[in-house]
């Protein structure tokens, strides 16, 4: 029914802020199937950032690593409606293995082709960063996935320096069995892998639930233990100057801003 009178507002004098997220906000990129890098990353935002997420579609292949390559070819468009009328800090690409198949600068260069004038990162970069914030160099690694990407995931943390005293990974081939993972045996699986000599336990993909247990997995082994999600929230914050301790999530996120020269 069309009304018979028009409406005519009065006259409002309109009071602004600086809006919800007036600190910083960040962006990510997760593939279509992801079910916890959103969560999260929820769960470590300070009051005052945002965090912004925009699904890259499923790549296609023979087999797992031919099929992560695949994805290279999308992460620019996914960039690209990160808040695309709206300033960006950073935008961070958060796929472990398809970063480290791709390669960490392709990914890089492809998120920095998709939004222009931010700060583009990678999980994996973050990763690095948190395990040599916490003073690891040695360092052991668990993941979900089959021995093909870990293959890769070996090689990359290898060329970023580190030495990698054990690697083992749970052969899981779907997103699916990756997130419903208990959190309790993601502990159990982490401290199995504990070394004497390691510096650091590191559970790779973010796709699986360690936030849950990485401080728990912490105290149990007595020295820090960082996972993916953990670490590429870390970095994000600090990358766009936020320093805010948040506890409850292993040593790392407790760490400040750090000189990256």
């Amino acid at each position: 029914m069309t009304a018979t009178t028009p409406i005519k507002s009065r006259k409002f004098q309109a009071r602004f802020d600086d809006g919800r997220h007036n600190r910083a906000n960040l962006g990510f990129v997760v593939l279509a199937d992801e079910h916890t890098v959103e969560s999260d990353c929820f769960k470590l935002a300070p009051e005052g950032v945002g965090a912004f997420f925009a699904r890259q579609s499923e790549g296609a292949g023979d087999d797992a690593v031919s099929e992560l390559l695949s994805f290279e070819a999308g992460i620019d468009i996914a960039a690209s409606m990160l808040l695309p009328s709206s300033d960006l800090d950073v935008a961070c690409y958060t796929c472990n293995c398809a970063t480290t198949v791709i390669g960490e600068n392709n990914v890089a260069r492809a998120m920095q082709r998709g939004r222009k004038n931010t700060i583009a990162t990678t999980v994996m970069t973050n990763v690095v960063r948190g395990l040599r914030a916490v003073g690891a160099r040695r360092i052991v690694v668990g993941t979900p996935y089959t021995d093909d990407v870990n293959n890769h995931v070996l090689a990359f943390l290898e060329n970023a320096g580190f030495e990698i005293l054990d690697l083992q990974g749970l052969n899981l081939a779907t997103d699916d069995e990756m997130r419903r993972v208990d959190p309790a045996f993601l502990k159990e699986f982490g401290a199995s892998l504990d070394r004497e000599d390691a510096d650091a336990v590191f559970l790779c993909c973010g796709a699986i639930r360690t936030l849950d247990i990485v401080d728990e997995l912490e105290r149990e082994v007595g020295k820090p233990a960082v996972v993916s999600n953990q670490a590429m929230m870390w970095d994000c914050l600090r990358l766009a100057g936020i320093d805010d301790p948040i506890e409850g999530y292993g040593k790392l996120m407790t760490l400040p801003l750090y000189d990256r020269a």
